[in-house]
């Protein structure tokens, strides 16, 4: 009889239910997905969960519970399995979407992808999530509001200009948009303040945070989001897997002669993150001559700007997990020292817009 040595619980998490494989992994490496189930995704779903993996799994081997970073959806279970003591592993949905393109799946749902996710933590060897830093958690919240904030506020200007272009604009209508837009600016100068005290509270994060900024266009509020939506590269491993976190990672299609497509960022990934890098890109481009140079040799090469200044932003994001990891500072470099050092090939990717 075949011994079993790894259980997994493949779990596709949506807003209002758990969709549950669970899968099993025996000492001849064959792998059985021997149990299906959907859950409420509540407390009540989350207790008939284990109960029920309980019953089909071996008491004498973990039960490791796998699901995707699926926004805010998966925390509530993920806190709720780790007060039980439950082995957990929080995976980044590009690395499922991925492995699921290496599967004979013609048809997605959320039973096959809940299928994919265990099958997927039988295979790899996968670490423990633990409970976020709740410093992280909170900047993540912050700086999340004043996106929204800054998007509302910028909405609201543009419905003041609309109405200043008509022949006849209602001044009260004005009137009151321009009391929103101050009470937006007090509210996000309230954000920026507990930002900077929350980063204050936490002295390891305070000192990644001033290493960050010492990247040229890289300010206080990028790094706070750079390190909020990433828990503090918790999840990243390398550079690849932070721009293909970001969305910013190049995929190309060629084949032979005769297929030849557009080279692309997937976007399939963090657009808060996307998002924080482009005004930073710009500020490199200008101030930092290393990103001049690059951002010039592109624009040279394609005759596309937003190429090259996607190619910057990718960089910088990249720089930053390197200083992280490094625990160093950035060193700009004057003209003649970039034309010393040897010409990465990796800053010459070309990649679209997003």
């Amino acid at each position: 009889m075949k011994k079993v040595i790894k259980q997994v619980v493949g779990i596709d998490v949506a807003q209002k239910e758990l969709v549950v494989t669970i899968g099993k992994l025996y000492d001849d490496l064959s792998t059985d997905l021997i149990a299906y189930k959907v859950f409420k995704n509540t407390t009540k779903g989350f207790e008939a969960l284990v109960s029920w993996v309980k019953k089909l799994t071996q008491d004498d081997v973990e039960a490791r519970y796998v699901m995707e970073a699926t926004g805010v959806y998966h925390e509530k279970l993920a806190y709720f399995l780790l007060d039980f003591k439950k082995a957990i592993s929080i995976i980044l949905p590009n690395k499922i979407s991925n492995y699921i393109r290496t599967l004979e799946v013609k048809t997605i749902t959320d039973k096959s992808c809940s299928q994919a996710i265990a099958q997927f933590g039988l295979e790899r060897k996968l670490d423990n999530w633990n409970r976020p830093n709740p410093v992280l958690k909170s900047l993540k919240q912050l700086t999340r509001e004043r996106d929204q904030i800054v998007d509302e506020r910028s909405a609201i200007k543009n419905q003041i200009h609309a109405e200043n272009t008509e022949s006849e604009p209602n001044q009260s209508s004005i009137k009151r948009m321009n009391q929103r837009i101050k009470l937006l600016s007090k509210q996000e100068q309230e954000i920026k303040v507990e930002i900077n005290q929350l980063i204050a509270s936490d002295k390891e994060l305070n000192r990644h945070v001033k290493q960050a900024t010492t990247i040229p266009g890289i300010g206080l509020l990028t790094a706070s989001i750079i390190y909020a939506e990433t828990n503090g590269f918790e999840l990243i491993r390398n550079k690849k897997q932070l721009t293909s976190f970001a969305g910013l990672d190049v995929i190309e299609k060629q084949s032979g002669t005769s297929i030849k497509g557009k080279t692309h960022i997937s976007k399939k990934g963090n657009r808060h993150l996307r998002k924080a890098m482009h005004l930073p890109a710009l500020s490199a481009i200008k101030h930092d001559m290393r990103y001049k140079d690059l951002f010039v040799r592109l624009v040279g090469k394609h005759g596309v700007k937003m190429k090259a200044v996607t190619a910057v932003q990718r960089k910088l994001l990249e720089l930053t997990y390197i200083l992280h990891k490094n625990n160093s500072t950035y060193n700009k470099l004057t003209r003649e020292q970039c034309e010393s050092v040897e010409n990465e090939r990796e800053q010459l990717l070309v990649i679209a817009p997003f």
